[in-house]
């Protein structure tokens, strides 16, 4: 007996591209970029092998190289030059992220996002206002409400810079809606929001709290980020970003979480964003860097598995390698 259902006749090289279900383009990805107001000069990232930190003034160049490899948007991540404890240079009118975003929008054609935390800018590290005793309490942890009003000032210093679009990622309860208002009542009514809607409290992160020097002083983060446990209530998270405003919602990390982008994608009609973090980034090249794996290979096939679980942007480090290849 012979089997009637083939399907490898599909997978010739003239059927394959055809019936290809899934496509990946330079112009689905969003390149970091880190701008360190603290440097003269571009710094090595130890831990992502092939990123810099870079000063303002390189800020434009460094953005026109993103866009000479095909990719058309930025994240752009500020290290201060001084941090407090209510982290006042995420929004201030001379802060580094703004005045990167004042070059990069006057002297480019790139889609800029800015992304609205305070943990880069605060000397505790966390996402917002610490509650008295939380360095020695570990129950204690970042007061929610009173985080509202500086993220929303984050986002409006960055909307008034020229941002096109805003990302808060503090995993603040009703920061979408706080600074959707504030955005409109600012005169920012076509700036775009994206949510960081389901953002873990994952190991994921390590190097970018490397690069973007925002690790906790003490304790962690799981009071206000998710559990990686739960799968329902990332839909609850998203739901309440939607409803506030969101235009885009986000999941991260991503590969560790494919099953969270598919709900999210069979759930809203918004554009589903996914991070592809720097931990995923680091242990393909620490893979690499042994032979154990054929680097733009796997970086290909892992943006490529979110773009199948339901992603239609990926923030991902992999984004100017990968867009030449594509």
């Amino acid at each position: 007996m012979h089997p009637t259902d083939r399907p490898r006749r599909l997978r010739t090289d003239g059927a394959r591209s055809l019936v290809s279900e899934t496509s990946l383009s330079a112009s689905d990805l969003v390149a970091p970029v880190f701008v360190d107001a603290t440097t003269d000069e571009r710094v090595p990232i130890e831990t992502m092998p092939g990123h810099e930190r870079v000063p303002v003034d390189e800020a434009v160049a460094r953005v026109e190289e993103v866009r000479e490899t095909g990719v058309e948007a930025v994240i752009v991540f500020g290290i201060p030059e001084s941090k407090d404890a209510e982290g006042t240079r995420a929004y201030a009118e001379d802060g580094v992220v703004q005045r990167a975003i004042r070059r990069i929008t006057a002297e480019t054609d790139a889609y800029v996002i800015g992304d609205v935390c305070l943990c880069e800018y605060t000397d505790h590290g966390h996402c917002g206002v610490i509650e008295e005793s939380a360095e020695t309490d570990p129950t204690l942890t970042v007061k929610n409400d009173e985080t509202l009003e500086l993220l929303a000032e984050t986002a409006v210093s960055q909307a008034d810079a020229g941002a096109d679009m805003v990302a808060p990622s503090a995993m603040t309860d009703g920061q979408v809606r706080a600074i959707r208002e504030a955005l409109d009542a600012a005169g920012h009514a076509d700036v775009g929001l994206m949510s960081y809607a389901v953002k873990y409290e994952s190991a994921f992160y390590g190097p970018f709290r490397d690069a973007a020097d925002g690790a906790p002083a003490f304790g962690d983060r799981r009071h206000y980020q998710m559990d990686p446990a739960n799968r329902r209530e990332a839909l609850r998270e998203a739901r309440i970003d939607a409803e506030e405003g969101a235009d885009v919602l986000m999941v991260k990390p991503g590969l560790p979480y494919l099953d969270i982008v598919g709900d999210l994608r069979r759930e809203f009609d918004h554009p589903i964003a996914a991070y592809n973090v720097s931990g995923e980034y680091a242990m393909l090249h620490a893979a690499a860097e042994k032979g154990w794996l054929d680097l733009e290979a796997t970086a290909h096939e892992s943006l490529l598995s979110l773009k199948r679980a339901g992603a239609d942007l990926i923030i991902t480090y992999f984004a100017e390698d990968l867009a030449e290849r594509l």
